[in-house]
C-alpha cells in the first residue's frame, strides 16, 4: 500500500544550523547526535512545516531569513492532496513541495505546490500528513483531561457520533438556560418596559396622526397667519395682468403684450424671424391671462378664518407633543409604535416564552441524560481494549507484570442545574459528558493501581507513555510519525524493546525517531546524525545520512563516548546484527 511520506527537508540559517538536507526514509528513520540543540532544530523545522509557531528567536543570528522547504509524496486521492489542490496548489507526479520562511523581524510566509498560501493551510495539511509525540505530550498526558480526549479519539466512531449528538444537545440547552434566566431575572425590569410602551402607543392612538400630516398644518398656518397680506398681493398682480375693470384708461400688461402682437402681425409676412417673435407674443399673452386668471380664483378661495387657524395650531401642539417623545416627525412617530407594538407583543408573550423554555429545558436535560449514559458505556468498552492494547504493548517493553486499566468516575451533585440524572443518580455534566477519565498503572503484581504519574519511575513511565503512543498512533489517521526522545529514562534490555516495537511499526507508517539510545537507533532503516562545529566565534550544526562503517563510529559513540573503542565497536555491531536478524 502506498501511504504518504515526508521524503526530504531542507533547512537553511535556523538556529544553529546553516545549510541542510534532512533525507528521510519510508520506514525508520533515526535522529542522533552529540547534544540536543541540533536535534531540536530538526524536530522544530518539521514543526515549522507543518503550521507551528514562528519566532524571529530561531533564525540564525547574521542571517536574514530561516528556510525550510519539505517534499512529500502523495499517493492521488491522498486528503492532504485534495486540500491542496483545493488551494489551487501543484503536485509534481504526486510530490507536493512546501516551504516556511521566517524573516528575522519575526515575518511569516508557506508556499504550498508552488504557491503563495496562509500558514493556516499547513496546520490543515499537517493534520493529515505528521502526528508528533514528545516529551511534551507526554507531560499533556498525564492530565485526565488528555487522557479523555485520547480516549474517545481511540474509541473512533462509538463515541464520536453520540459526542457529536451530545454536544449539539449540550449548546443548545445551554441558550435556553441562559435565556430562561434572562426572562425570569429581569421580569421586573421587563414589566416596567411593557408600561412605557403600552402608555406611549395609547397616546400616539388617541392622537391619530398621519404621515406627513405635520408638514401640511406648518403650511396651512402659515398661509391662514398672512390671508390679508397673501389677498392683497394676489389683487394688486392681477390688476397689473388683467387691468382694473373699473379705470378704462389703465394700462394692464395683457393690453400691451396683444397690443405688441398686433403691431408684428401686420408686417409677419415679409419676415419669417418676425412672424416667430409674433408667436411667441402670441404663447406669452396666453400664459398671462392663465396666470391672472389664477390669480383671481385664489383671492376669491383665500378665506382668513381664525377660528380654522385657531384649530391647526392647537392640532400642531398635539403633534409636537409626541414628536418630542417619540420621532422627529410625524412618520417617524408611526414608525415608532409600529416596533414598539411588536416589541410590547414580546413582552407580554413572556410567560408563554417561559413555560415553553422550561419545557425544551426538561427535554433537553432528558436527552443529555440519555446520550450520557451512551458515551459512558461506549468509553467503558473502549477502556477496556484500550487498557489490553497498553498492557500488551507494555509486555513487549520488558514490563511484562505491569497493568494498566482506565477508570471512568462520575461526582454526584446535589444542584439541580449542574446535574442531570443518570441510572438514578444526579451527576454532574459538562461539554464533553459526565466521565472523568484516568489511565491507572499497577508495575507489578500487588501493587495498587495508581495515576500513571504516581505510579512509575522515570523509565517506566517513559515505557507507559511510548505504549500508549503507540496505541493511539495505531488509530491515528496518519501516515507518519515523529517521536521526539519518548525514550528518555529507559535503558538496556527495556531500550532494545522500545526498538523493536518502533521498528515494527515502522513497518505499516513512516516514523521518525529523535533519540540518545543506541539500542533504539540500532534499529532504524536510516539513521541520521546532526554534527555541531565551531571556528571559537561561530557555531554550525549539520545533518548527515549515516552508512555502514560510520553508523557503527556512531553507535560506539553513543555507547561508550569513544567511537574508536574495540569493545564499543564489537558492541555497536552486535545491536545492528540483532536489529537486523529481529532478535
Amino acid at each position: 500500500m502506498v501511504v504518504s511520506v515526508l521524503e526530504e527537508m531542507r533547512i537553511r540559517a535556523l538556529g544553529v544550523i546553516d545549510d541542510a538536507v534532512v533525507e528521510l526514509s519510508p520506514g525508520f528513520t533515526a535522529v542522533t547526535g552529540e547534544t540536543g540543540a541540533g536535534k531540536t532544530m530538526v524536530v522544530t523545522s518539521l514543526g515549522l512545516l507543518l503550521g507551528g509557531r514562528a519566532d524571529a528567536a530561531l533564525v540564525r543570528v547574521g542571517a536574514k531569513a530561516a528556510v525550510v522547504e519539505g517534499r512529500i509524496v502523495l499517493p492521488p486521492g491522498a486528503p492532504a492532496a485534495r486540500r491542496a489542490e483545493e488551494a489551487g496548489a501543484e503536485l509534481d507526479e504526486g510530490v507536493l513541495l512546501v516551504s516556511r520562511t521566517i524573516s528575522a523581524e519575526g515575518r511569516s510566509r508557506a508556499h504550498v505546490g508552488g504557491r503563495s498560501a496562509p500558514v493556516g493551510l499547513l496546520s490543515e495539511l499537517g493534520e493529515d500528513l505528521v502526528a508528533v509525540h514528545g516529551q511534551t505530550d507526554q507531560q499533556g498526558l498525564l492530565r485526565p483531561a488528555r487522557q479523555r480526549e485520547a480516549l474517545d479519539r481511540y474509541a473512533g466512531g462509538a463515541v464520536s457520533v453520540p459526542l457529536a449528538e451530545y454536544g449539539q444537545a449540550y449548546r443548545r440547552l445551554r441558550a435556553v438556560s441562559a435565556e430562561l434566566a434572562e426572562l425570569t431575572t429581569r421580569a421586573r425590569e421587563r414589566a416596567q418596559e411593557a408600561d412605557l410602551l403600552r402608555f406611549g402607543l395609547e397616546e400616539i392612538a388617541a392622537a391619530e396622526p398621519r404621515a406627513g400630516e405635520d408638514a401640511e398644518l406648518a403650511a396651512e398656518a402659515e398661509r391662514l397667519g398672512h390671508a390679508e397680506a397673501l389677498a392683497s398681493a394676489a389683487a394688486t398682480a392681477h390688476g397689473a395682468l388683467a387691468g382694473d375693470p373699473a379705470d378704462p384708461e389703465s394700462v394692464d400688461a395683457g393690453a400691451l403684450v396683444a397690443g405688441a402682437q398686433r403691431a408684428l402681425e401686420a408686417v409677419r409676412s415679409h419676415d419669417p424671424a418676425l412672424a416667430a417673435l409674433a408667436d411667441r407674443l402670441g404663447e406669452v399673452g396666453i400664459l398671462l391671462a392663465d396666470v391672472a386668471g389664477e390669480l383671481a380664483g385664489y383671492a376669491d378661495d383665500l378665506d382668513a378664518d381664525p377660528a380654522r387657524l385657531a384649530a391647526v395650531e392647537e392640532r400642531r401642539a398635539v403633534l409636537s407633543h409626541l414628536t418630542r417623545k417619540y420621532g422627529e416627525d410625524t412618520a417617524a412617530v408611526l414608525a415608532w409604535a409600529e416596533e414598539s407594538a411588536a416589541r410590547l407583543a414580546e413582552l407580554e408573550g413572556d410567560d408563554d416564552r417561559i413555560g415553553e423554555l422550561t419545557a425544551e429545558r426538561d427535554a433537553l436535560r432528558a436527552e443529555l441524560a440519555a446520550l450520557a449514559q451512551r458515551l459512558t458505556q461506549a468509553r467503558t468498552e473502549a477502556a477496556k481494549r484500550f487498557a489490553d492494547a497498553v498492557t500488551a504493548e507494555l509486555t513487549e517493553l520488558a514490563m511484562p507484570h505491569a497493568r494498566v486499566t482506565v477508570e471512568l468516575r462520575q461526582h454526584e451533585t446535589a444542584d439541580e442545574e449542574s446535574g442531570i440524572e443518570v441510572d438514578g443518580r444526579l451527576v454532574a455534566f459538562g461539554p464533553h459528558g459526565v466521565d472523568e477519565v484516568e489511565l491507572l498503572l499497577a508495575p507489578h503484581p500487588g501493587a495498587p493501581p495508581r495515576p500513571i504519574a504516581k505510579g512509575a519511575s522515570g523509565g517506566e513511565l517513559s515505557r507507559v507513555m511510548l505504549a500508549v503512543e503507540v496505541v493511539f498512533a495505531g488509530t491515528a489517521p496518519v501516515p507518519t510519525y515523529l517521536f521526539d526522545e519518548v525514550d528518555a529514562g529507559v535503558g538496556g534490555r527495556a531500550a532494545v524493546e522500545v526498538g523493536r516495537r518502533l521498528a515494527r511499526l515502522a513497518k505499516s507508517a513512516q516514523v521518525v525517531v529523535v533519540t540518545h539510545l543506541p539500542q533504539v537507533a540500532a534499529f532504524a532503516d536510516r539513521h541520521l546524525v546532526v554534527e555541531k562545529t565551531s571556528d571559537g566565534s561561530v557555531t554550525r550544526s549539520g545533518v548527515k545520512t549515516l552508512r555502514d562503517e560510520e553508523r557503527v563510529r556512531e553507535l560506539s559513540r553513543m555507547l561508550a563516548g569513544q567511537e574508536d573503542s574495540q569493545l564499543a565497536r564489537a558492541h555497536a555491531e552486535e545491536l545492528l546484527e540483532a536489529a537486523r536478524s529481529g532478535i
